[in-house]
């Protein structure tokens, strides 16, 4: 799955290893009942954001584990155009999250599962791959699906309980 080819990626390390760490921010999510997704940026090959939701503990329906990577990054970065950096998300960005890879000039995203019911990027929408923005970047979903997926559905399994 990708959208407008770009070769750009993070340069060092394998996805899964950064997948990885994402699922260990998701699980910090899950452990503060909070809808367990994670997310880093690598830049270079090194992370320079990480964040999981928060929404709940905030009050803030924008506390998305990829809003707070990105601000984090371009804070480390010290520039909002993070250009070159990876995305990784255990699940597929949704529209917000997609729109701010956008605004953020993020190269590539790469997410864990999908999201049939709000994802921004593959199953719902085409942001940042359909080059209607002024950006766009290579997307590759399906890293570590089962294990993100799993995390996704044992939260809500134990909300329904």
């Amino acid at each position: 799955m990708t959208g407008k080819e770009k070769t750009e990626t993070d340069g060092s390390g394998s996805d899964e290893a950064f997948m990885k760490l994402a699922l260990e921010l998701a699980g910090r999510a899950a452990a503060q009942d909070e809808v367990p997704i994670g997310c880093v940026i690598v830049r270079h090959g090194n992370v320079i954001g990480e964040g999981y939701n928060t929404r709940e503990k905030d009050a803030d329906p924008t506390a998305h584990a990829e809003i707070t990577a990105i601000r984090q990054a371009a804070q480390r970065a010290g520039t909002w155009r993070l250009d070159g950096a990876c995305l990784y998300a255990t699940c597929e960005p949704c529209p917000m999250c997609a729109g701010a890879a956008v605004q953020a000039r993020i190269a590539r995203v790469v997410f864990g599962c999908g999201d049939p019911k709000g994802g921004g990027m593959v199953s719902r929408y085409g942001i940042g791959m359909d080059g209607e923005l002024n950006h766009t970047f290579a997307v590759e979903g399906g890293v570590l699906a089962e294990e993100c997926s799993r995390l996704l559905k044992d939260f809500f399994q134990g909300k329904r309980k």
